[in-house]
């Protein structure tokens, strides 16, 4: 299979995750947005939080196939969300507290920009390296070779 092929089916399953951990995101905030009438951040926080880790859980294993260190993968998520969040968080609170916009419009558009910058992260240095050691991706790579059609 071509690399460019593998890059693309790669896209397509990180598409479809992030569509699930979308929807995991979206029907807490709804839930805390409309139902209890939270503001948008403590609306916000906690749907996302719990869609990171939906979408790493899926994508680590289904997309990425990484063996890599579990705590040290989730160590760089975690950098990518020590920026990502406080600027959601403040760009939404300022969109809706301050400028009046819709809690749902800002939202999406939030989801949006995570699900791509997110990607491009993950991709290119959370799962960069996808292999503890350099054995192990000799491993994996004779064991795809042979199992490559199946």
């Amino acid at each position: 299979m071509s690399e460019t092929k593998k890059g693309f089916l790669q896209f397509l399953k990180y598409t479809m995750f992030a569509a699930s951990a979308g929807l995991v995101e979206t029907g807490l905030f709804e839930l805390l947005d409309k139902v209890f009438r939270l503001k948008y951040w403590p609306a916000y926080l906690p749907a996302l939080i719990a869609s990171v880790l939906w979408n790493f859980t899926l994508n680590r294993k289904f997309t990425f196939k990484a063996a890599n260190n579990v705590p040290v993968a989730l160590c760089k998520v975690a950098l990518y969300y020590l920026i990502f969040t406080p600027a959601s968080t403040w760009w939404g609170n300022a969109l809706t507290e301050d400028l009046g916009w819709n809690h749902d419009v800002v939202f999406l558009g939030t989801i949006l920009i995570n699900f791509i910058t997110e990607f491009l992260y993950s991709k290119y240095y959370t799962f960069k390296d996808k292999y503890i050691f350099p054995a192990t991706r000799r491993y994996c790579l004779a064991y795809n070779d042979r199992h490559d059609g199946e």
